[in-house]
Order: C-alpha cells, then structure tokens, then sequence
C-alpha cells in the first residue's frame, strides 16, 4: 500500500555505487556538503537532501520536528527504491540519522553522526542561551498569522518560521544515552558508527563523548576545528569518513 506522503524532498545526486545519503543542519540545505558530494560520488551513489522546510524542499504540513524529518528520509528511501544506505548526517542531519537509525536500524549500513547532540544542554551555553531566547522572542512573536495587514502578516509568517527553526535547537532530539546503550535490537547494534566533531565545536566535548560511550558498535574521531569541520577542513574530514565506510568494523 502506497504511503499518503506529503511532500517531495529536493535532492542532489551524483555518482554510482553504494547510496550514501548526506543530511545537513538547521537552517541550511544539501549544499553544505558540496565536497563531500564531490569526492564520494567518485565511489558512491552519493544524495545530498534538503530536509523539509529548507532549502528548495517544501515546509508541508506535518510536524517540523526532527522525528519527522527521520520519517521523511524513510519515505524517501522508499520513493527511490534504496532498501539500505550509509548515512552522514551533519548537527540536525546528525540527530535525525540517529533518530532513523533507532527506529530503522535495517535501513542503515553505516552511521556517522558528526557534530550531533542528544538533548539542548548538550550544546554549549554560550550557543544555546541565545537560541533559547531567540526562540522565544520569535515564538512570541508569530502569534496569528491570520492577521490581515500584510506587512504585519509576513513580519509573524517570518517569526514563526524563525521559531520552528529554532525549536529544532530546543526540544528535539530530546533522546537519552539509555536509548543508544540498552537498545536490544540486533539491527541498530550491528550497524558501524562514527561519531565526529571538532575540538572547538558548539556541542560539549563530554556530551559527543557520552554519545560515543553509549552507542555500540562505535570510534570516535575529534578534529581540530568548529562545529563545521566537513566544510572548514574537507580533506581531512573525507579522509576520515572513507577509512570508516572501508572499514571491516563489524560485531
């Protein structure tokens, strides 16, 4: 039976091989992996997404949340006949590849999680005090956007688009370690992992480590560099990506 999909996600795709699904962050859109699309699709059949409401894919309906955005990649998955694929997701991507791979873990031949985070605090204060408040200044705001004075109409549509953005920042992914470390189910332990950030990345050195330390199955690679390390330093980043998807780890 033909699932009832709201939307179709815009997607760049180059190479042929093994699919290697690439999810970006907030705010952003494939784009941001423009070489990492470069250098895997000499080996792979690599997919950039834009995740629902961003870059060229449409908002839709359903809830802008990243247990959506996960259910969005299945349908996609499904929509293009990929039956499993390594994933690479970057900040929000990295969260929603994890949140697929805990419901779908059948779907996922290799995970790489880089720069992600299970709860808000895990982020640094220092990024995520003003992403509390911006959120709830734009969430104050959006209020009726039914208004009928236009400026003041595309002033709240503005506001709440704001404040969805960044409620991705605050409420989601909201997991916990005990998910990634008591998950009994065979497909999500089999499944390789990377988990990768930057030394002076905005999510908490211990919280990327409490994630490495919670999940089976995983390796653990920090870079010297920010939070957009696959963009600051590519070579580096690719070469550490390739040696994983390469890699016989396996239990």
């Amino acid at each position: 039976m033909k699932k009832n999909v709201d939307i179709k996600l815009h997607y760049t795709e180059k190479g042929n091989g093994f699919p290697l699904i690439l999810l970006h962050g907030n705010g952003e859109n494939g784009g941001y992996f423009v070489h990492q699309i470069e250098y895997f699709s000499r080996e792979y059949r690599v997919i950039a997404l834009d995740t629902r409401g961003h870059g060229k894919s449409p908002r839709g309906d359903r809830p802008f949340t990243i247990r959506q955005f996960a259910e969005d990649l299945h349908d996609f998955m499904d929509e293009q006949g990929i039956e499993k694929a390594d994933i690479l997701g970057f900040s929000d991507g990295g969260n929603t590849a994890l949140v697929f791979a805990l419901k779908y873990p059948e779907r996922v031949e290799r995970l790489i999680l880089n720069g992600a985070n299970l709860y808000g605090s895990g982020v640094k204060p220092s990024v995520q005090i003003p992403i509390i408040l911006g959120y709830h200044v734009a969430s104050l705001f959006a209020g009726r956007r039914s208004e009928k004075y236009v400026p003041v109409r595309k002033f709240r549509e503005k506001a709440h688009e704001s404040a969805e953005m960044l409620g991705l920042m605050v409420h989601d992914p909201n997991l916990t370690p005990e998910e990634l470390s008591q998950n009994s189910n065979p497909d999500f332990i089999r499944i390789p992992k990377l988990v990768i950030a930057g030394d002076r990345d905005m999510i908490k050195d211990e919280h990327t480590r409490l994630i490495y330390a919670s999940l089976p199955n995983a390796q653990i690679r920090v870079m010297k560099g920010s939070h957009f390390i696959a963009k600051e330093h590519p070579e580096e980043f690719n070469r550490i990506v390739e040696k994983f998807l390469k890699s016989e780890m396996q239990i």
